[in-house]
């Protein structure tokens, strides 16, 4: 029996462009880091809510690297991995904790690296893995659907619904899978603003055949419609859904 084709949907050198653009602009004055503090600040509530003091981590796509510096001080040796292929097997394993940020909403092979991740474990190592969920940045969306409503374009990726994930879970084999989400919201005075918020943590497009860029007309139509969407102080909601897997290799390492 053949195994299906797993569709190219994502370009990992396009992705490991925007976690290195992302990177670079980490201590720029002004730039944005507002979803990479919240999951830091998620992972460290989980950590300790759990009593899971990691001996041995290994952190991916935590561009800031504050993560790393935190887990370090509190004792533990961590690796950090900025290159991180999740779609094929990690050349170590052993580690008793795995935090993943903001990788996970672009890999073609998602139950894959879902497993990749399981085996990278120790026995009853812990995973925590966030990323931006399926229910994110309406706003740009109804914009960009303003902009070009006769032939819209993929300009936006497609997005884990969390429904799914807990089955995604199981597929993989981690043990006392947890899904979770929450939503954070930003207020925008211009369409640009929120671009440069997106690029500047690594959300910037990653698709393996990316739309041509927008025409003058287009970009144009695409700032009216946002600006449209405006209250009552000038300013745009924007949403971003955080979705958070957690789960463990169990204690016999299967």
């Amino acid at each position: 029996m053949n195994t299906p084709a797993i569709p190219t949907i994502f370009s990992p050198s396009r992705r490991a462009a925007r976690f290195a653009r992302a990177r670079n602009r980490a201590d720029a004055p002004g730039a944005a880091r507002f979803l990479a503090d919240d999951m830091i600040e998620d992972t460290l509530e989980r950590l300790a809510f759990l009593r899971h003091q990691p001996e041995y981590s290994l952190v991916a796509g935590d561009w800031t690297g504050a993560l790393a510096s935190q887990l370090r001080s509190a004792g533990g040796a961590v690796s950090e991995a900025s290159g991180l292929d999740l779609e094929s097997p990690y050349p170590t394993s052993g580690f008793d904790l795995i935090v993943v940020m903001g990788l996970l909403d672009s890999v073609n092979d998602l139950p894959g690296a879902l497993i990749h991740l399981r085996n990278a474990l120790a026995p009853g190592g812990l995973v925590i893995a966030h990323f931006i969920g399926g229910q994110s940045l309406p706003a740009l969306r109804a914009t960009m659907m303003a902009a070009e409503p006769d032939r819209p374009a993929a300009r936006i990726h497609p997005l884990v619904d969390p429904r799914a994930a807990p089955g995604l879970l199981q597929r993989a084999g981690w043990k006392d899978p947890v899904v979770d989400t929450h939503t954070l919201v930003a207020r925008y005075s211009s369409l640009a603003r929120l671009v440069g918020d997106l690029r500047d943590q690594g959300l910037g497009n990653a698709l393996a055949r990316p739309a041509a860029p927008l025409g003058k007309a287009a970009l144009a139509h695409a700032h009216t419609a946002f600006a449209d969407r405006a209250e009552a102080d000038g300013k745009v909601t924007e949403s971003f859904e955080i979705i958070t897997l957690t789960g463990r290799r169990s204690l016999a390492g299967t």
